[in-house]
């Protein structure tokens, strides 16, 4: 098996895309539409029609845009887009605080009887979707950066050589 700093593997970059950090990102954007589909399909009462669903709807979709276009960045070894999942990855776990947490923790009246917004079964589904999400996006974004700081050494010293010549 080859190792990631054989001379032959690195050179090999210059000609394959990073599809393993690139699959990650999808893999991520998949948990991000399972928890989605989850947390849109609660109906309780009017808890959930509020500006926050608003905000909340909005985000995915800039999520989702947003983790696809990282997705073609870090394919291509972009270590700027590494930056950008960085960032969406941590805001996956923020995001595990701001509504299932508090749907979780709430509770609503109905026909006279105390009940929780969100189950918790739905609440550990809605937390392991938005967990593996933002794992998915942070391995990506590490990945993505040690290839491309490898790729871009290696340019470095193909650059080098050719000045030599």
């Amino acid at each position: 098996m080859k190792k990631r700093n054989d001379p032959v593997t690195v050179d090999r970059m210059r000609y394959i895309k990073n599809k393993f950090s690139s699959n990650l990102c999808y893999l991520a954007l998949l948990f991000d539409v399972f928890f989605f589909v989850l947390l849109y399909r609660q109906d309780r009462s009017t808890y959930y029609y509020s500006i926050l669903i608003g905000a909340s709807i909005l985000y995915n979709l800039v999520f989702l845009l947003a983790g696809f276009l990282a997705s073609e960045g870090v394919k291509t070894y972009n270590e700027k887009f590494s930056y950008l999942l960085i960032v969406l990855g941590a805001i996956q776990f923020i995001r595990i605080f701001i509504y299932p947490m508090r749907a979780h923790t709430t509770t609503i009246q109905i026909s006279g009887v105390d009940q929780i917004v969100m189950s918790t079964s739905v609440f550990l589904r809605c937390v392991v979707y938005l967990v593996l999400s933002g794992v998915c996006c942070l391995v990506s974004a590490f990945v993505g950066l040690q290839r491309s700081r490898t790729l871009k050494a290696y340019m470095a010293t193909l650059g080098e050589e050719k000045r030599r010549d």
